[in-house]
C-alpha cells in the first residue's frame, strides 16, 4: 500500500488554491443537484489529481467534480476518493469549516486519509493497518508539530458532535436515545477528526452524503480506534452504487444504537 503521507504537499497546494480563491472573492455556480461549486472546486481538483496520477497511476480516482460531469473511471479493489473541498457552503459564506480531502479505498473500507482544513491550517492523516493517525500544523507550506491522536473512552452522557448545514428530525431522537446532551456543532469532515480526537463520542448523519464526503475523515477517524456504522448497524463499506452513502453513525468507542430504528420514513 502506497504511504499516504506522500500526497501531503499536494493536499496543501490545493489548501492554499482554494484559500487564494478566497482571498480572491467567491462565486459560486450550482450544480445539476442544486449543491454549489466554485472555481476552487475545480482547481484544487485538478491539483490532487495530477498527483494522484503520479504516485498511483494505475489506481483509479474517484473525485467530486469530475463525477459531477460525468467521468466516473471503473473501480476494483482499490480506489482513491477526493473531494476537493467539502464544505463549499460554509466556504461561500465565509466560515472556515471546511477541508480537502483524499483517500484510498481497499475491498470497500478506508486504509489511508488526509483531511486537510486550510483555514484553519491544521491536517489530520492515517494509514488504518498501521493504526496511525497523525494531527500536524502547516506553516509555510510545511507540516510541523505532528502528533498521534485517539478516540477517547466514553463514560456517562455521550458528547455528540452534529452537521451545521443538514439537521434532521432523526439526529435529535436518535442523540436523546443516547442520552446526549452536550452538542458541538462543525461543516465538513471536521466532524469524523472531531471524535477522532476525543473532542466528541458521536456523530450521527441521518441523511445522505456522497462517499468522497465521508472516506478521509472516515480512515482517520478508524486509525484512531472509532468506527463507522450505516442505518442498519454494519460497517459503512464504500464503492456502492453511485458512490451514495445513505446514512451513517461515526463513534469513538461507545456503541450507538441503529440508526434506522430512530427513520421510519426509510424503507428498509
Amino acid at each position: 500500500m502506497m504511504d499516504i503521507a506522500h500526497l501531503i504537499p499536494a493536499v496543501i497546494e490545493a489548501g492554499a488554491c482554494v484559500m487564494a480563491h478566497r482571498a480572491a472573492g467567491v462565486l459560486a455556480e450550482q450544480k445539476s443537484d442544486l449543491s454549489p461549486v466554485t472555481a476552487a472546486d475545480r482547481e484544487a481538483e485538478a491539483i490532487l489529481l495530477a498527483a494522484l496520477s503520479a504516485a498511483a497511476p494505475d489506481i483509479p480516482v474517484i473525485a467530486e467534480e469530475e463525477a459531477a460531469a460525468g467521468r466516473l473511471p471503473d473501480v476494483d479493489q482499490q480506489f482513491f476518493l477526493v473531494d476537493p473541498l467539502d464544505g463549499t457552503k460554509e466556504y461561500v459564506r465565509g466560515g472556515d469549516d471546511f477541508t480537502v480531502n483524499v483517500a484510498l479505498i481497499d475491498q470497500g473500507v478506508p486504509v489511508a486519509g488526509i483531511v486537510y482544513a486550510p483555514a484553519q491550517a491544521t491536517l489530520w492523516w492515517a494509514d488504518v493497518p498501521k493504526r496511525l493517525a497523525m494531527r500536524g500544523v502547516v506553516e509555510d507550506g510545511k507540516l510541523v508539530q505532528k502528533r498521534p491522536i485517539g478516540v477517547r473512552p466514553c463514560g456517562g452522557r455521550p458528547k455528540a458532535v452534529a452537521s451545521k448545514s443538514h439537521p434532521h428530525p432523526a439526529t435529535e431522537a436518535f442523540l436523546t436515545a443516547c442520552g446526549s446532551e452536550e452538542r458541538v456543532s462543525v461543516g465538513s469532515s471536521l466532524k469524523f477528526v472531531l471524535v477522532a480526537e476525543g473532542v466528541a463520542d458521536l456523530y450521527p448523519r441521518p441523511s445522505p452524503t456522497m462517499e468522497w464526503d465521508t472516506a478521509a475523515g472516515h480512515a482517520i477517524l478508524l486509525a484512531a480506534g472509532g468506527r463507522v456504522f450505516d442505518l442498519d448497524g454494519q460497517p459503512l463499506t464504500y464503492g456502492k452504487a453511485k458512490f451514495f452513502n445513505p446514512g451513517f453513525v461515526a463513534t469513538g468507542p461507545y456503541h450507538p444504537p441503529v440508526m434506522r430504528d430512530f427513520m421510519p420514513e426509510v424503507e428498509a
